[in-house]
C-alpha cells in the first residue's frame, strides 16, 4: 500500500455501529478511541451543524494517538449560505479549530457544497472568498454538481492550493463523475455510495445506505494510484455510514491497496 494514503470514514459516533463496529455495551465516549486504534483519520461532520468550540477538539486531540489526523467539515454559513457575515464566520470557524492546528492534527478543512452551489457570478466571489480566507490552511472543497468541473476552476484552486475532492456517488445526470483531478499537494476522495433511489429524496442516512462490492472498489485503484503519485497525501473517507457499511468498505479498499 502507498504510505501517503489515510483511509477512514466520515463521522465515528454513530450509535448502529455498536454490534457493527464497536463490542456490544460500548459507551458513546469511548467511540472515538475504539475508532482510531483502527484507522489513522476521521472525517469530523459536528462542525456542519454548529460551530466547532475548541474544547471538544482538545479533548478529541488527547484521546487519540498524536499521528492521529483529522479531516474537519466547514459550517454551514461558509457554505450553504452566502452571507455578508463571511469573515466572522471564517474567523470563527478559525477560532474552533486551533487545537487541531497547533498540535498538527489538521488534516484538511472540508468545503462541501450543495448542489444547489451553481457555477454563477455570485458563487464564484464566494469560492474566491473562501481560496483567499483559508489558503494558509489544508484544505479541500467539493462540488455536487457538475457545472464546476472546469479547466478554469482547477486553476483556481491550485494558485490558492486548494485540493479538489473527487467523489464516487450515483451516476446521475449533472452529478460529478470518479475523476483523478488533482489541485494541490493534499488528494482528497470521498465515498458516498451509489443508491439512485434515495438520493434525492432521502435523508442524510437513507441517501448514503449502500453498500460497495469489491469489484466497485477495485474500479477505483487506478485512480487512486495515479493521484497518490501526484500528492503528498491523499485523504479517503467512506460517507456511507448505515449500519457500519462504511467501517467494512474502508477496510476492503484497504486490502485491495495492499496487493
Amino acid at each position: 500500500m502507498l504510505t501517503n494514503i489515510l483511509i477512514g470514514t466520515s463521522g465515528f459516533s454513530y450509535t448502529d455501529w455498536v454490534g457493527a463496529f464497536y463490542p456490544q455495551g460500548t459507551p458513546q465516549r469511548e467511540f472515538l478511541g475504539l475508532y482510531a486504534a483502527e484507522f489513522p483519520i476521521v472525517e469530523l461532520n459536528f462542525s456542519y451543524y454548529r460551530q466547532p468550540d475548541p474544547r471538544t477538539l482538545e479533548r478529541m486531540v488527547k484521546n487519540t494517538p498524536e499521528s492521529f489526523q483529522f479531516a474537519i467539515k466547514a459550517h454551514q454559513s461558509l457554505t450553504h449560505s452566502i452571507e455578508e457575515n463571511f469573515t466572522e464566520s471564517a474567523q470563527t470557524f478559525k477560532q474552533g479549530i486551533a487545537p487541531l492546528i497547533e498540535s498538527s492534527r489538521l488534516a484538511a478543512i472540508l468545503f462541501q457544497f450543495p448542489y444547489s452551489f451553481h457555477y454563477t457570478p455570485t458563487a464564484r466571489k464566494h469560492l474566491k472568498n473562501i481560496c483567499s480566507a483559508f489558503e494558509e490552511l489544508p484544505a479541500a472543497v467539493e462540488f455536487r454538481n457538475n457545472e464546476w468541473l472546469k479547466d478554469s476552476v482547477y486553476d483556481g484552486l491550485r494558485s490558492h492550493h486548494l485540493a479538489f475532492v473527487n467523489v464516487d456517488e450515483p451516476a446521475l445526470p449533472k452529478l460529478p463523475i470518479p475523476a483523478d483531478t488533482v489541485t494541490s499537494d493534499l488528494g482528497y476522495i470521498r465515498f458516498h455510495g451509489r443508491n439512485k433511489k434515495n438520493w434525492w429524496t432521502g435523508d442524510n442516512t437513507s441517501r448514503y445506505d449502500y453498500l460497495y462490492t469489491k469489484e466497485e472498489l477495485a474500479s477505483w485503484l487506478p485512480l487512486i494510484r495515479t493521484i497518490a503519485k501526484h500528492v503528498k497525501l491523499l485523504l479517503i473517507t467512506f460517507n456511507n455510514h448505515r449500519r457500519g457499511q462504511a467501517v467494512r468498505n474502508a477496510r476492503d479498499l484497504k486490502q485491495l491497496l495492499m496487493f
